[in-house]
């Protein structure tokens, strides 16, 4: 018994040095050195101080920003722990709102984020990011049709010609990667402060 116990310590001391140790550090290390922006969160940093990632999407609800498209997750219920109550871009919680087609509570959150949005003035046709919410309930991007119908409203509030508002909004849509890959689309936070910066 015993010449079977110690290979198999041997092999657990062995393997957790290799895959509990060994491993992380050295692909921490090569993440740092590769990747440097990325494996540190991709944050953005404005006069020294971080105001957000480019990957974890914000909720701007001023009517003089850029909004992102809206978000499904939650929190717990401060009243009611067994509860959870909305908690837009918690990334605390990244999750979806996982309603389905048939779900009238979905239709009714949809057809209210498109009323919102058409009363605000913020758009003049309907973007599907506008009023649908993504997978993690966090993107950070919308899509340029959205965007651009924002552009008019975001004018009249900061008081900016719209023709230098489209502009901004132009010169931030990144293209698809590589050509092909992915969808052209705006990151909000870097809008919103690229906006910021005109006077």
């Amino acid at each position: 018994m015993l010449s079977q116990i110690r290979p198999a310590i041997v092999m657990i001391v062995l393997f957790t040095l290799l895959t509990g140790l060994a491993y992380p550090l050295a692909i921490t290390g090569i993440a740092q050195l590769a990747f440097h922006d990325e494996a540190n969160g991709s944050l953005i940093e404005r006069k020294g101080v971080i105001v957000g990632s480019r990957l974890i999407g914000q909720n701007f609800a001023a009517d003089n920003y850029f909004h992102g498209r809206p978000s499904a997750t939650s929190a717990p219920d401060p009243n009611d722990s067994s509860k959870t109550v909305d908690a837009p871009y918690n990334a605390a919680n990244s999750g979806g709102s996982n309603l389905g087609p048939t779900s009238q509570k979905l239709v009714d959150r949809v057809n209210a984020a498109i009323e919102t949005e058409f009363a605000a003035g913020r758009i003049d046709m309907v973007a599907a990011d506008a009023v649908t919410t993504s997978a993690s309930g966090l993107d950070p991007h919308i899509s340029p049709q959205f965007a651009l119908a924002q552009a008019s409203a975001i004018a009249a509030a900061r008081k900016l010609p719209e023709s230098r508002v489209r502009a901004l909004v132009e010169a931030q849509i990144e293209q698809r990667f590589a050509g092909f890959v992915g969808e052209p689309r705006v990151n909000v936070l870097e809008l919103n402060l690229a906006l910021d910066e005109l006077h």
